[in-house]
């Protein structure tokens, strides 16, 4: 059965700093505060305050897939609307998360950094409200099969939802290692009434590198991550389920716990970053379809540095808003969709693939399917929080490492020069270390054919 995608990762500095508030007392609750925008290192990555001079993300709804989120964490006051719960055997609503999951990806794409009298964690797009979507808590289920059958009814539920209620990003940083028709209605169905959809692709890159959906369904945005040198992390899947990738690597966002920030690494904080992204364009654009907004994303990416138009690491290449906001080039036609797998699988959907069960066709998407992993290998939970990887919490007076379902599989450090294990033909890095350096003008699709560019 399928296990958590959460990483085991002491951070010494982090936890000797909020032990230090036992000590010191508010002074030292002032000192940590104040380095918490120091750690986002992603956001001076991103240049996100020279993006918030033209965008925050105002106007846009971000629905967030998941454990629930917390709108009492101070750093998400007044971003979370009232939602959906899809897990009533749970104690609460949608706005009680039972794991921490879905408030720290809710902090990633929305947080206000008010924590603090302002030295809070902020998000990417602080600007953008947070739907937030409750699914049933995956260990459950009795086994891997029932646990697939309600992740793909749920998720394929609150896909709808979403819709419904007028989010225009849908951030779904979940996934189980089957798919169904019902989930690829369900995308269908939300991309057709405007919405863009975001799903992490995993994080057993160095292992099974199993697929997982929603990401690989057709449609879908699926994401994955990269680290501070820019290249893709081990962790991160691969494979041509992957369309573009944005950093999740020591991610520093606010969390479950009132007060409390954390530390995590993982493709669940990229794809919550893809999300932001894609809020920030919105905003500056609030006519575009999600077709044209999506088109200018993979327009205005950094692409693979060895000139392929995309690899199976990175996709078409990281994510870059800043570019899309100065530069975005011409957004195309609304009424064309600008990943060729929905194309090919709206075609075939008459006659999908038949599996036995209601199992989705949907690992076709981008071309040939990287090999997955038996169910029955080192599996424990029916469906996954993909992201997570050590989780850090500080808070006052108190210090606290969780381990949440650790992964059985032992951590593969990055390594300047070899290739991660289960990474195959293609490159082991997207991208080199000098990427931060100009802009790169934008074309139209297909993703252009260029070298390496900024986040």
């Amino acid at each position: 059965m399928l296990t958590s995608g959460m990483r085991h990762r002491h951070r010494q500095a982090a936890v000797a700093a909020a032990v230090g508030l036992l000590l010191v007392g508010a002074a030292a609750v002032s000192a940590q505060a104040e380095s918490t925008r120091r750690e986002e290192w992603f956001l001076d990555a991103m240049k996100a305050e020279q993006m918030w001079e033209t965008s925050t993300g105002k106007g846009v709804t971000v629905a967030v897939i998941d454990t629930g989120v917390d709108p009492t964490n101070p750093d998400l006051t007044g971003q979370v609307l009232k939602g959906k719960d899809l897990a009533p055997d749970q104690p609460g609503d949608e706005h009680t998360d039972y794991e921490g999951h879905g408030t720290g990806m809710a902090g990633l794409i929305a947080g206000t950094g008010a924590y603090g009298g302002g030295n809070g964690a902020l998000g990417l797009a602080p600007g953008a409200k947070i739907l937030p979507i409750r699914l049933p808590k995956g260990d459950t289920a009795a086994n891997q099969a029932e646990g697939d059958n309600r992740f793909n009814e749920a998720v394929a539920q609150a896909i709808r939802y979403a819709a419904d209620e007028h989010a225009k990003v849908i951030n779904i940083s979940q996934g189980a290692p089957e798919g169904s028709l019902q989930l690829t209605a369900a995308v269908k169905y939300a991309l057709d009434k405007g919405s863009l959809i975001f799903a992490a692709v995993g994080n057993n890159g160095d292992g099974a590198n199993e697929v997982m959906y929603p990401a690989a369904t057709p449609g879908v945005v699926g994401v994955a991550a990269v680290g501070k040198d820019l290249h893709r992390t081990a962790e991160s899947e691969t494979g041509p389920q992957v369309d573009m990738a944005a950093p999740g690597e020591d991610m520093v966002h606010a969390c479950g716990s009132k007060t409390g920030l954390c530390e995590t690494h993982g493709t669940s904080d990229a794809t919550a970053l893809a999300s932001a992204s894609a809020a920030l364009i919105w905003s500056k654009h609030p006519d575009w379809a999600n077709s044209q907004v999506l088109r200018v994303m993979l327009n205005t990416i950094g692409g693979p540095t060895n000139g392929a138009k995309r690899n199976d690491a990175i996709g078409y290449g990281i994510v870059r808003p800043r570019i899309a906001l100065q530069n975005p080039g011409s957004p195309g036609p609304a009424n064309v969709y600008p990943l060729p797998d929905f194309k090919t699988a709206a075609s075939q959907s008459a006659s999908p693939k038949a599996s036995g069960s209601e199992g989705s066709d949907a690992r076709a998407k981008g071309g040939n399917s990287p090999a997955a992993a038996s169910a029955s290998q080192g599996m424990s939970t029916p469906w996954i929080a993909l992201g997570i990887g050590a989780v850090v919490f500080f808070g006052v007076g108190i210090a606290v490492v969780v381990v949440v379902r650790k992964r059985r599989t032992a951590a593969v450090p990055l390594s300047a020069t070899a290739p991660a294990p289960g990474q195959g033909h293609f490159p082991a890095r997207g991208f080199t270390p000098s990427s931060y350096g100009p802009p790169v003008p934008p074309d139209n699709l297909p993703p252009p054919d260029r070298g390496p560019g900024a986040v």
